[in-house]
């Protein structure tokens, strides 16, 4: 069984696999750090000989817009022309896709083991689904099954306005508006988006500035020892169910809504205890709608391979 070339190159990390058509599997998964350097035709050319393999159909899902030949990366330097890069590896059909139209192609395949549900009822798969998770970015898409096969439907979600809902919040968005001007919902749902809402409550707090990573705050925050990384982290979880409940009606994804990307699974007990699920389903009239939409936390390693395997498989050309 031929094996397919898989990618999912995002803002920071490129990763690499072979994706099985037969058994839906993955192998030789490969993760690259994307550095000012990196050059994405050497690195699929390394990433090739490495596992001593030809192959003639390729699926790349990228963290970017993915609008005619040239493909313009947001989060990093990466740039190419989808028809020089297919001539370049000798490709029979390459296939270029947004990196949570992978994310979304991946559900069908996704088992019990690989999602944790949070709230609401069974899914209706006769409904769309929604797809988002914070990362670098905050990426989105939806997901419609029609006539047997899976269409995921891309978009740039992450880039919306994020709406605020008290005074204490309002202020937060202040802070962060004299910062960026407009101010996205990838300003506070990314990896980036954690350490702007710390950087607001240290100075509504009037404490001094201080570098500090991501990371730094989710640890601080789990083990309690920064009252303000707790604050942080408890608004990043009810801001994901704020933005979760929009993406939820704009389209009524009975069919469930599943949150990817990086952040989440690193506290998924913290997020589950969190206020997520309260701003999830607080959206007035239609509360009662919410609190039926199941939502479920991807916790499977690479769902972007797995989804680019799937996209390249129903796209396949003789």
């Amino acid at each position: 069984m031929e094996k397919l070339l898989v990618a999912d190159i995002g803002g920071t990390n490129a990763r690499f696999a072979l994706y099985n058509r037969a058994t839906k599997i993955l192998s030789d998964i490969k993760k690259y750090t994307i550095t000012d350097d990196t050059c994405l035709p050497q690195l699929v050319t390394d990433y090739l000989k490495l596992c001593s393999v030809t192959v003639k159909r390729a699926c790349f899902a990228l963290a970017c817009p993915i609008e005619g030949d040239k493909i313009v990366m947001t989060n990093n330097h990466i740039e190419f022309s989808r028809s020089e890069l297919q001539e370049l590896l000798a490709l029979k059909q390459l296939e270029v896709i947004n990196d949570f139209t992978a994310v979304a192609m991946s559900v069908p395949a996704l088992g019990a083991e690989d999602i944790c549900q949070i709230g609401g009822q069974a899914a209706d798969i006769t409904y769309p689904i929604a797809v988002y998770g914070a990362g670098t970015g905050l990426g989105v898409a939806h997901l419609l099954s029609i006539a047997g096969k899976w269409l995921s439907l891309p978009g740039e979600g992450g880039h919306v306005e994020l709406p605020m809902i008290n005074d204490s919040e309002d202020k937060i968005l202040s802070i962060l508006r004299q910062k960026f001007g407009r101010v996205s919902a990838e300003r506070f749902l990314s990896g980036s988006g954690l350490v702007n809402i710390y950087q607001a409550l240290v100075e509504l707090t009037n404490q001094s500035k201080q570098d500090i990573t991501a990371s730094e705050i989710v640890t601080q925050a789990l083990e309690q020892s920064c009252q303000i990384c707790l604050q942080t982290l408890s608004l990043f979880c009810a801001f994901m169910g704020r933005f979760g409940g929009n993406l939820a009606l704009t389209l009524n994804t009975r069919g469930g809504v599943y949150i990817a990307g990086g952040i989440v699974p690193r506290f998924l007990e913290f997020f589950k205890q969190s206020d997520f699920r309260l701003h999830f389903e607080t959206k007035g009239r239609m509360g009662r709608l919410l609190q039926t939409i199941p939502v479920y936390v991807i916790v499977h390693s690479d769902p972007g391979l797995l989804g680019a395997g799937m996209y390249l498989e129903q796209k396949m050309t003789n």
